[in-house]
């Protein structure tokens, strides 16, 4: 069997009467380079290392994390893709009935906070054996961290799980060399050497004079000014050359992050690339409707890591990290035409993408030598003037690839920098982009169109959009195809009040944009969004920012965002009253909804009553004005 282990049984036909590793995971097995479990277990594989997946272990039941037994050299905890919250709850903190990373779709299959819940369980049962936690609920949650879902700040992922040592970032090589150390008989003190890692040690013991004193838990807790201090200093370490360790106490323990370890080679990632995958969940699954989690990324292609964009409610800064790292095209193009071969594909590529699609080069020519700048973005608001830009190489591999026979299509379903794009003086790729790589509809992010809001997102502002949509609908038109763009829109992001989102709604129904859904704002580990969120501050300005937090506070701006739809109409109603927008309430054609009954009587009463009262005042001015013009003589 292809599939690393999932069982004893598939150990011992392997010939195996042990493994190395045991990884916990809270997905389902798939065997994909989609799945970070996938590729770090092909890593350890492809250095020698026997790997045994525990996937989805109940953990009401203790005894399904001994199906190894005790590994030889440490246990690895994972939730799976995604956090455990996030896919058990909505921005609604209401309660999910699916799951796309279980067999069948069915939820319920892991635990709530399950980094924390595999580790314990397993320190139980073997306290001697190294665990190592990593993947993005450990990523993100490494320091004190605001949760949204128990609305208090949590303290390090480190000290509630009990691990000894937790890999942050993509982890090929930090996994590469704490393997190796453990296996030439080192222990936690060695592993703490490892760039890229996380660990506790008791405060009292030596730390590194260069390394940055982040506030610490408590105090973090208690102030949420000092929260803010701390998350700017987090973000401001996070890059691989000039990043710098950080510490955080935790009462009598300090908590140390370790300079980030720097990205992939291009070598590298070709090689993490060319791994023996399986592509697809394990065949066990099949009778219970196989992983739906694989539908979307089975036929894609992963050609980039890193996003210099930085958006603020986005956490791939502080996962992945800013940088770009790319494939080889000669490493994509191999991927395309083994996909050809695979007897469940249908002649079309889903995705040649990553976090960013249209990202090749580095954000500039001195990233390499000075880093990614401290506090800045490369794209807003506006293009650093040092930018590189150029899809030259993107759009050759994209070429190359539509030529390779039994290929009908090649999408592009990952996000695409609008911005970035415009800002390259040549149309090709834009062209055939809009030619060859939409099936219909293009998946944009504008996210808002008031700048004061885009400005706390750490977007462009709506200008470029407006740009960029007129010149997409003018490619369609000359080409004679009907597409459209899909804008994504957050609201309730902190920053947007009442008014900004009624300017939305009048932009969206100006431009004709009828959103089918709306993202309300979720406030997860690791980004500067959610730091403003729980604070009310702005990180790197100190500056107060307006959050819209209730229940009803969001539910009128998502309503607003959607005023077309019937069920919505008396949220509306009262988000445009509570604005102060009455004038688009009625049957103009520049109106949101039109009036509900009984109101154009209500609304003439109160003109009435306005207009006596403003003869009044006008009165009254007019009599001080005489009475003083009096008192002058």
């Amino acid at each position: 069997m292809a599939f690393l282990p999932l069982n004893r049984k598939d150990m011992e036909q392997r010939g195996w009467d042990y493994v190395d590793f045991v990884y916990v995971t809270g997905d389902a097995y798939v065997d994909h380079p989609s799945f970070g479990v996938s590729i770090i277990s092909r890593v350890l594989e492809a250095r020698g290392y026997r790997v045994g997946i525990i996937s989805q272990p109940d953990w009401k039941n203790e005894s399904s994390f001994t199906e190894y037994g005790k590994p030889r050299l440490g246990f690895m905890v994972t939730s799976g893709n995604i956090d455990s919250m996030v896919a058990h709850y909505t921005a609604a903190k209401k309660k999910r009935s699916d799951d796309a990373y279980t067999a069948g779709g069915k939820a319920g299959k892991r635990p709530d906070r399950a980094v924390i819940v595999y580790s314990r369980i397993i320190k139980r049962l073997y306290p001697d054996s190294i665990v190592i936690i990593g993947g993005l609920e450990a990523s993100l949650r490494r320091f004190a961290h605001y949760d949204y879902w128990d609305n208090r700040v949590r303290p390090s992922i480190l000290v509630d799980s009990g691990a000894d040592i937790l890999s942050y970032g993509m982890g090929e090589n930090q996994t590469i060399q704490i393997a190796d150390i453990l296996n030439n008989g080192g222990g936690v003190n060695e592993l703490r050497t490892v760039r890229g890692v996380c660990y506790l040690m008791p405060a009292s013991e030596y730390v590194p004079m260069s390394a940055v004193d982040c506030p610490s838990f408590e105090r973090v807790s208690e102030s949420k000014r000092e929260y803010a201090v701390a998350c700017r200093k987090q973000m401001e370490e996070q890059d691989a050359v000039r990043g710098r360790a950080i510490i955080q106490k935790h009462g009598k323990m300090l908590l140390v992050q370790n300079r980030p370890m720097p990205p992939l080679t291009q070598p590298e990632l070709d090689w993490v690339y060319s791994l023996p995958y399986e592509r697809m969940y394990h065949p066990s699954y099949e009778p219970l409707g196989g992983v739906p989690g694989i539908k979307e990324v089975e036929f894609s292609i992963t050609h980039n890591r890193g996003c210099f964009g930085g958006c603020n409610f986005c956490s791939i800064a502080f996962h992945q990290g800013r940088a770009i790292t790319t494939r080889s095209k000669e490493s994509i193009l191999a991927e395309a035409e083994m996909l050809t071969h695979n007897p469940r594909f249908k002649g079309y590529i889903h995705d040649v993408g990553g976090p960013t699609a249209n990202f090749r080069l580095p954000s500039c020519a001195h990233q390499a030598q000075t880093g990614m700048c401290k506090n800045k973005k490369c794209l807003a608001p506006k293009p650093c003037g040092q930018l590189q830009v150029s899809h030259e190489e993107y759009l050759d591999i994209l070429r190359s690839i539509r030529k390779i026979p039994k290929i009908k299509k090649v999408f592009i379903r990952s996000g695409v920098r609008f911005d970035y794009l415009m800002e390259d003086e040549s149309r090709e790729f834009f062209s055939e982009l809009v030619k060859y790589h939409i099936s219909g509809q293009l998946k944009v992010a504008p996210e808002h169109c008031s700048n004061a809001v885009l400005d706390k997102m750490g977007k462009p502002h709506i200008e470029v959009y407006k740009r960029f949509s007129d010149e997409f609908y003018k490619i369609t038109e000359q080409i004679g195809k009907k597409q459209y763009l899909i804008p994504y829109l957050i609201s309730s992001h902190p920053g947007s009040t009442l008014k900004d989102a009624v300017d939305l709604a009048v932009y969206l129904k100006k431009e004709h944009i009828h959103p089918e859904q709306v993202q309300d704002f979720y406030p997860t580990p690791g980004t500067v969004s959610t730091c403003m969120f729980y604070t009310g501050l702005d990180p790197y300005t100190m500056q107060e920012v307006f959050v819209p937090k209730t229940s009803h506070e969001k539910a009128l701006q998502r309503a607003l965002l959607q005023y077309f739809d019937p069920k919505n109409k008396q949220l509306v109603f009262e988000a445009l009253k509570l604005a102060g927008r009455t004038d688009l309430i009625g049957g103009g054609k520049d109106c949101l909804i039109t009036a509900p009954a009984g109101y154009v009587r209500q609304a003439k009463a109160v003109n009435r009553i306005d207009a006596k009262k403003q003869n009044r005042n006008h009165e009254k001015y007019s009599r001080n004005k005489k009475t003083k013009g009096k008192s002058k003589k």
